[in-house]
């Protein structure tokens, strides 16, 4: 085990925008962050640019839903004086109980106006699922954005491609050359964190769409979580052995192996 908290091994310092995407444990992984940040006496506002389920308060003790800027910057100023992490969404939510998450300049707003040291963001969809692969539209990125977590859940290596274990299977199988129902392999999951339509996409090393993103100064870090999976640990060495091969795709400052819901949350952790 590592006994190094989230926030020395993701190079948390000084605040910034952190925006986490993939699959297999965001949501876990953002509170977890959020709650080391706010025990070290730093304000972070915890949100979303796609959807979430409304926070525990074990997870989040306040939530703010509203469409205004105006309105959330004032609430959040006089919360902040009882508790140091809140969070926030873009109104009430929907059928399945979601909240939706603000547009990513929405976010850039709220980072200008610095009443948070820290905002979280999930900006990446999986319906639960512990591996993806992006659509078109995504991962939903602020530009404001100085970290970026790519997350992906170990319980999927070895499973077949398919609906049950991967989020748009048919992408993953067009990014990684895997055929749908072969099992992935942990050589895939590193092709489907770092190819130019992976996971890290939008402020990838190799994306070329932006014309920015390939060279602004984000930091980039992979988390492989659930590693109390059986195998989890051996395919977590693997994953981070093929991202190392080849980090000059994807420019990583480090790669975790854990378990996000745990103490320590980190197995193994690799810094480049």
């Amino acid at each position: 085990m590592v006994s190094a908290s989230l926030r020395k091994c993701l190079m948390l310092k000084r605040g910034g925008v952190v925006s986490l995407v993939g699959a297999g444990g965001k949501t876990s992984l953002m509170f977890r962050i959020a709650r080391e940040l706010s025990e070290a006496g730093e304000s972070v506002l915890t949100t979303t640019t796609t959807k979430i389920f409304p926070p525990t308060k074990e997870q989040s003790p306040y939530i703010i839903l509203s469409v205004s800027l105006k309105e959330i910057l004032k609430r959040a100023k006089m919360l902040l004086k009882d508790t140091l992490h809140l969070s926030a969404a873009f109104g009430q939510a929907d059928a399945r109980g979601k909240l939706p998450g603000f547009p990513p300049e929405f976010i850039d707003e709220l980072w200008k106006a610095r009443v948070f040291q820290w905002i979280l963001v999930e900006a990446d969809g999986a319906a639960r699922r512990p591996l993806k692969a992006p659509a078109s539209h995504e991962p939903v990125i602020p530009e404001s954005s100085g970290w970026l977590i790519a997350v992906v859940g170990l319980d999927a290596v070895g499973r077949p491609l398919g609906e049950k274990w991967v989020f748009r299977p048919e992408l993953y199988a067009d990014i990684t050359g895997l055929s749908l129902g072969e099992s992935v392999t942990e050589a895939s999951v590193g092709v489907a964190i770092i190819h130019e339509k992976g996971m890290m996409k939008k402020f990838g090393i190799r994306n070329s769409e932006s014309g920015i993103s390939g060279n602004r100064a984000v930091f980039r870090f992979v988390f492989l979580n659930k590693a109390d999976h059986p195998g989890g640990p051996e395919a977590g060495r693997k994953i981070a052995g093929f991202l190392e091969k080849h980090n000059n795709e994807s420019a990583l400052k480090g790669i975790l192996i854990g378990k996000a819901l745990h103490d320590p949350p980190i197995m193994k952790y690799y810094a480049f």
